[in-house]
């Protein structure tokens, strides 16, 4: 860190000259005032030049590559691993807003997790016509295997990432459930690790809230959800589907930090319907398997007989009521952006109150007047395929062009039950550094919601995604985004 006497010879920061449209800027409001909470972060930003903030970037960026943080993207004809960009500005949040995102968050989990005991159950959602049974029974994800199987605890999303966006001061929409597999949290952690590496005076001189404990959160959560049958300190294991995955360093860095053993399905076997893990002492038991698998994948003799990453005869062994899978399985039906749109039902039904979260209006094109709307207004609005998620199967209709709009007009003409469409929404925008400077970038947010047995847990923050294009609303890693480190204030 630079000190007093080089910052003096250094330039002021250079603020790019850019605009954002109508976007809730994060951190300026209209007067040009700092907004509650990001007072410090702006006095830092101006006192700080961009020599340095470019050297920080560029040490940062050494970091993630010494940890060897990588992804890869499907799909593309070379195999090269890459680095998440990554923003040394963090996105601030302020504790009376974390504390309304938090209860909304609890809530919305809280009724995902019934609704799907539910579909798998009584089925009391589908006969009081609050969702069509089309939109569940016919949905790709859903799993007759587990129509009337008892989980244990009766829980079925035990972490769930939600997706959020904010338009204003005050509201959080949800933009998305991700109820399978939901990846991200070793960058929430290794950002954060990072900035307290590189800036340990701004951690020094404010109260930030900690997400290192997330690791200690999740193994306490996962052991809380072990079978009945399990003993009182039960054996969990991570099954990843291999190196070759895009979130192998994901899958491993968590093993790690659980100190838990990473496991593939050839680690595993099933004996008299107990899942065993094979060990050097011999076979041991696994009570609870935390799975970055896919339900197509786990069980070639209930699923796709040709999947060589699975257990023959985990489900047996699950049916059995001896070992818990998380997240469960048949989770996918609560990711379908459809059944989305039903979400301040679905949290009115069960728990007889209002989504304290927005849900982003949203068009079902398998209804006869939303299609006709959808297909008059292509050019305003977004359409996602129901199972799209990586920003791949979207069009943002405002910068589409007109052969992409009547593509996607084919597309909802021809299979309209595979599409919805919402509004072009003004996403929030947070300072982020640039080439150009310190510039407003359109960001999400993913909080990662663990739901145990005991209790519902949040660490405070989450993986802030952000749009590093000029004008683009897709914060997606494929897509181009990056990442920024989220502060919630303890005070």
């Amino acid at each position: 860190m630079a000190g007093p006497e080089n910052r003096a010879r250094m330039a002021a920061p250079i603020w790019a000259e850019e605009t954002m449209g109508t976007a809730f800027d994060e951190m300026t409001g209209p007067d040009g005032s700092s907004r509650p909470g990001y007072g410090f972060l702006r006095k830092w930003l101006e006192s700080t030049p961009p020599e340095m903030l470019a050297l920080r970037r560029a040490e940062a960026e050494l970091l993630f590559r010494r940890i060897g943080i990588t992804f890869a993207v499907y799909g593309e004809t070379d195999a090269e691993e890459r680095i998440i960009p990554f923003d040394i500005i963090p996105r601030v949040i302020g504790k009376g807003e974390w504390e309304r995102l938090s209860a909304g968050l609890e809530q919305r989990v809280r009724a995902l997790n019934m609704f799907l005991a539910d579909i798998y159950g009584p089925a009391e959602i589908l006969k009081a016509g609050i969702v069509p049974p089309e939109l569940v029974y016919r949905n790709p994800y859903y799993r007759p295997e587990m129509a009337g199987l008892k989980l244990a605890h009766d829980i079925y999303v035990h972490i769930a990432g939600i997706d959020i966006v904010r338009v204003d001061d005050r509201d959080f929409y949800v933009l998305e459930d991700n109820a399978r597999t939901p990846s991200g949290v070793s960058y929430m952690l290794e950002n954060r690790e990072v900035m307290m590496r590189l800036f340990p005076d701004l951690f020094a001189e404010n109260r930030i809230d900690p997400v290192e404990n997330y690791p200690e959160e999740l193994l306490a959560t996962l052991k809380t959800v072990a079978p009945h049958s399990a003993p009182a300190d039960p054996t969990v294991a991570l099954l990843t589907p291999g190196p070759f995955n895009s979130a192998y360093y994901e899958h491993s860095f968590l093993a790690d930090k659980l100190g838990v053993e990473l496991v593939e399905g050839r680690d595993l076997l099933v004996h008299d319907n107990v899942l065993l893990m094979r060990t050097t002492e011999g076979p041991k038991r696994v009570d609870v398997l935390y799975r970055r698998l896919d339900d197509d994948f786990l069980d070639p003799l209930t699923f796709r007989p040709d999947s060589t990453l699975g257990i023959p005869g985990i489900m047996n062994a699950y049916r059995a009521g001896n070992v818990t899978l998380a997240n469960a399985v048949g989770t996918g039906v609560a990711d379908d952006k459809a059944v989305y749109s039903y979400m301040p039902e679905i949290v009115r039904f069960y728990l007889g109150e209002e989504a304290r979260l927005k849900n982003v209006p949203t068009w079902r094109c398998r209804e006869d007047e939303a299609r006709r709307y959808v297909l008059g207004h292509l050019h305003e609005v977004v359409v996602k395929e129901v199972a799209g998620s990586g920003g791949y199967g979207m069009m943002i209709g405002p910068s589409a062009d007109k052969a992409t709009r009547e593509l996607f007009a084919a597309k909802i003409e021809a299979n309209p039950e595979n599409f919805i469409a919402q509004p072009t929404l003004a996403l929030s925008t947070s300072p982020t550094f640039v080439d150009a400077g310190i510039a407003p970038r359109h960001v999400d947010l993913r909080p990662f919601v663990l739901s145990g047995a005991d209790k519902v847990r949040i660490v405070p923050g989450g993986l802030t995604r952000v749009a590093l294009k000029d004008g683009s609303l897709v914060v997606n890693s494929s897509q181009g985004g990056g990442t920024k480190d989220t502060w919630v204030l303890s005070e």
